[in-house]
């Protein structure tokens, strides 16, 4: 690789995403702290390049997005630390990248009460990193995105809300039907334990039920057609992959209950879905790991990367 650790100069405007740092870690990853007026900060971005990027300068390459969980200082480097997602796309021609979605940014604007739209995290990632990875990283037009818990989240709302941009889209263990029981009560307590306003976000979820169903991919199901989707979920008990002595996880069975309600939206507007509820499982890597593997002929037909 060509790249190495180096100070971009700013733009004068500053208007625009800038590249303020980059950094080679291997081969095929880089890392970008990516100055963006979407978020009034910098925020770091990993990407895998294909293995023929080099040799190859004039292609374009389709991209896929993984989006991460919450509040665990990897952040962005979740996925290289705790999956083979390097070693398992080395012999795939895909653009990954993997932007940060803050402590938890939930994948969204934000409201904070009419005050500020920042942080805008759904601009950064659709708007400032795409333009950054279709100038110096020669991404392509066909993406897909998949994400676990609320990456998963992300994933199918990134997918519904930006229309015609994804072509494919996967949700691991994701809270995928905001509005769904206890599921509001499960991202205010997320924020909370962030020291984030539990309001800010989106306002509370019956005063402000509007901007909910705005952001949730149960309610904007039709948005999802044409769509490559595919769900999956354990049920919190202790499953294959687990520990010894591992206990049952109520924050998995919150997930496939918010799961199930987004896939049974979907079936009743006709959207077709792929889902994997393979029961006994936790919230936990082994399974996002094994359902990144499981979902990739999905992903890789809607990258345009298959028949």
């Amino acid at each position: 690789m060509l790249l190495s650790c180096l100070a971009v100069p700013s733009s004068a405007s500053g208007a625009e995403p800038e590249v303020v740092r980059r950094t080679t870690v291997a081969e095929r990853m880089v890392d970008l702290e990516i100055r963006s007026p979407a978020l009034g900060t910098t925020a770091p971005v990993r990407i895998l390049l294909p293995e023929k990027w080099d040799e190859q300068p004039s292609r374009t390459w389709p991209v896929l997005y993984l989006l991460h969980g919450c509040c665990t200082p990897v952040d962005y480097r979740s996925w290289t630390e705790w999956t083979d997602v390097e070693q398992f796309t080395a012999d795939k021609d895909v653009l990954v990248v993997m932007p940060s979605d803050g402590p938890a940014g939930m994948y969204s604007q934000w409201w904070n009460q009419g005050r500020t739209p920042l942080p805008d995290w759904e601009s950064f990632h659709l708007d400032e990193v795409r333009e950054v990875l279709e100038r110096d990283y020669r991404a392509g037009q066909r993406r897909a995105v998949a994400g676990l818990s609320i990456g998963g989240y992300g994933a199918m709302a990134y997918a519904f809300r930006r229309r015609g941009m994804f072509d494919a889209a996967a949700s691991y263990s994701g809270a995928v039907d905001i509005l769904q029981g206890s599921t509001p009560t499960g991202i205010q307590s997320i924020l909370i334990s962030q020291n984030l306003g539990p309001f800010d976000l989106w306002g509370q979820e019956h005063a402000n039920r509007l901007m909910w169903m705005a952001h949730n991919p149960a309610d904007n199901a039709e948005d999802l057609r044409g769509v490559e989707l595919y769900v999956s979920c354990g049920n919190g008990e202790p499953g294959p992959l687990d520990p010894p002595g591992q206990e049952y996880e109520a924050h998995e069975k919150s997930s496939l209950d918010s799961s199930r309600s987004f896939t049974d939206r979907l079936r009743q507007h006709g959207v077709p879905v792929t889902t994997n509820y393979y029961g006994n499982g936790t919230h936990a890597w082994e399974y996002w790991e094994r359902e990144l593997h499981a979902s990739w002929p999905l992903l890789a037909r809607g990258m345009g990367l298959v028949p």
